[in-house]
């Protein structure tokens, strides 16, 4: 169980379900071979059997037949794991790639790299060795209190048996751990400690709503005493646990590489996605350089600018970068930035954004904090009609000086820039093309390179064509301004490639990655923290942004070469989400393909 769930935490954290769109293309036509009958029968069978081995992840997906039930991560569990990956991996065998069509191959891919991966994890990586922090039930709890998939009643009968097996969960968990990492280890008693507000409060509360009676009411809180008291005691044993070697962080390059194969499935490798990100680094020096000196006069008249240009740039995006919010209107800015750049989108002819389909800005939940800043939850392929949240982390109860500095990094420019990452057009609007989506695979295996390529490509897109909030939905040319803290914000996803190969594969102390992140990315030092301690607690994923973004950009550029004057960006758009959320290099190989 704890290789795939590992995953699931990790796109659940990001924007787990991001998939697919049907529009009428070579990627999406109905089968007509007994071969794609055969194959999509098996997906069916597939699936089915997959939600009995996680179903955790089952649930968090909109399928709810499990929903009562805890897995106990020990070694049972592992080796049925293990025995579901390898008799699928035999199954696969009976459908030739040659003979399916083009989404059918992509499904194919998805299925085997998963499989790979899951069993990769439990005999090679191994994290649940080493990784306290991923021991955590509250997510899953949440999920139940939250999400209206069923009346209140109901749901609370599940959550009450599926708290049954919290002990046993954390029993398995502490035999599990050896040698845990000092980072993990902390991140796990934040998050636990985070996640206690899930029984003590949200639960009480949402008793209040049900109409169960008294004693079934006593009986519940009963055992979410005890799950809390369980969960104190993890904590407890955890800052209590003699480890005077603890494991490493770093990953290492052999597992590294392994897990960036596994995980980016890119047509580039790691090392060579490294190369173009130093590269890149460069080359937005120069054009922040440039525009820089073209703003000087502005904004630092009388004052001389520095001959070494990094600290020229540095003194330029400070001086814009008092131009921020309060802290007690960040989340409130966000939601209004929201309907301009909707308004925007329909004024170009971007890509159609489906008015009818909630999207709820709330604030971080406690159990999800402690990893990044800002992110998107969305309903899965069973539960279409749930709402997505934009999650927006609390500046409550931070210093003024924390806070400032975490405001001049999300500062007026940074945040529009933001607000097109995570919401609109980028997850937000990816993942309502999501659900219209038939294919379950995709909806379940996409590739998060994808996903947040698309997020990261959609923001130089957007401006592109000419956005910037201080100029109105009929803007033809971002600021000068907007497009320098642009390219800081594309330093940002440059530069988690690079710390993160050269945190896990290159030794980089500290004091290297806050040189890196503070004077070559121009963050502002609280935020270079919080991406050391990132870096520190994860490994590949802050590779997806700036893979997924370089692949999708080159196969524009590439198509525009080979179109010319019939390229529509529009078209361009909704024609690769209609891929799903496939690998970037299937998808060039098809859209090229159609274009021979």
């Amino acid at each position: 169980m704890f290789a795939l769930s590992k995953m699931l935490m990790r796109k659940l954290h990001l924007i787990f379900i991001c998939l697919s769109v049907i529009y009428m293309n070579a990627a999406t036509a109905t089968p007509n071979t007994s071969a794609d009958k055969n194959f999509n029968a098996y997906k069916e069978r597939f699936i089915l059997a997959m939600w009995k081995v996680y179903p955790a992840w089952a649930s968090s997906v909109g399928y709810h037949k499990y929903d009562d039930v805890l897995v106990v991560p020990d070694e049972a569990s592992r080796e049925k794991e293990l025995a579901f990956c390898k008799a699928n991996l035999d199954s696969l065998q009976k459908y030739p790639l040659t003979n399916l069509t083009d989404a059918n191959k992509i499904d194919y891919h998805l299925v085997e790299n998963q499989l790979k991966y899951a069993i990769w994890g439990i005999k090679e990586q191994k994290s649940y060795e080493w990784d306290p922090s991923g021991y955590n039930v509250s997510g899953g709890f949440a999920d139940m209190l939250g999400n209206d998939y069923e009346n209140i009643d109901s749901r609370l009968r599940n959550f009450y048996t599926r708290m049954a097996s919290i002990p046993a969960y954390y029993v398995a968990a502490k035999n599990n751990i050896k040698n845990p990492t000092k980072e993990h280890t902390a991140l796990a008693i934040e998050q636990s400690l985070g996640g206690l507000s899930v029984f003590q409060q949200d639960l009480p509360d949402a008793l209040k709503k049900s109409h169960l009676t008294d004693k079934e009411k006593a009986k519940m809180m009963d055992r979410a005493g005890i799950s809390v008291d369980v969960i104190n005691s993890y904590v407890a044993w955890l800052k209590a646990l003699k480890n005077d070697n603890p494991r490493s962080c770093r990953l290492g390059k052999e597992l590294y590489e392994k897990k960036f194969g596994y995980e980016i499935q890119s047509g580039y490798t790691a090392d060579a996605i490294y190369e173009k990100a130093q590269a890149h680094k460069l080359e937005l020096h120069d054009k922040m350089y440039e525009l820089t000196k073209q703003l000087w006069p502005k904004y630092c008249a009388g004052k001389d600018m520095p001959a070494h240009k990094l600290k020229a740039i540095r003194q330029m995006i400070d001086a814009l970068s008092v131009n921020h919010v309060q802290p007690d209107s960040f989340q409130s800015a966000i939601e209004h930035q929201l309907p301009e750049l909707v308004a925007f989108i329909k004024n170009k002819n971007l890509i159609y954004i489906d008015p009818s389909k909630p999207l709820v800005v709330r604030k971080e939940p406690d159990y999800m904090a402690g990893v990044a800043g800002a992110s998107i939850n969305a309903p899965g392929p069973y539960d279409k009609n749930g709402n997505t949240y934009y999650n927006v982390g609390s500046l409550a109860g931070w210093s003024k000086e924390k806070a400032e500095s975490y405001l001049r990094e999300y500062n007026h420019y940074i945040m529009q820039i933001l607000n097109i990452h995570e919401a609109i057009p980028g997850h937000y609007t990816q993942l309502v093309y999501a659900n219209r989506s038939p294919s379950i695979i995709k909806s379940i295996l996409g590739n998060n390179a994808m996903i947040e390529g698309w997020a990261v490509y959609t923001e130089r897109m957007m401006l592109e064509n000419g956005y910037d909030g201080d100029r109105g939905v009929n803007s033809t040319e971002a600021s000068p301004e907007m497009w320098l803290m642009y390219y800081k914000w594309n330093l940002r996803s440059t530069c988690n490639t690079i710390l993160d190969n050269s945190v896990h594969t290159r030794n980089m102390t500290k004091e290297e990655a806050m040189n890196l992140l503070v004077n070559e990315a121009f963050q502002q030092q609280a935020e270079a923290e919080g991406k050391w301690r990132r870096v520190s607690v994860t490994q590949v994923q802050l590779c997806c942004y700036f893979t997924g973004y370089t692949e999708i950009y080159d196969l524009r550029n590439e198509l525009k070469d080979k179109m010319k004057s019939s390229f529509n960006l529009k078209d361009f758009h909704e024609h690769f989400l209609g891929y799903g959320s496939a690998p970037v290099k299937y998808i060039r190989q098809m859209m090229l393909q159609e274009k021979k």
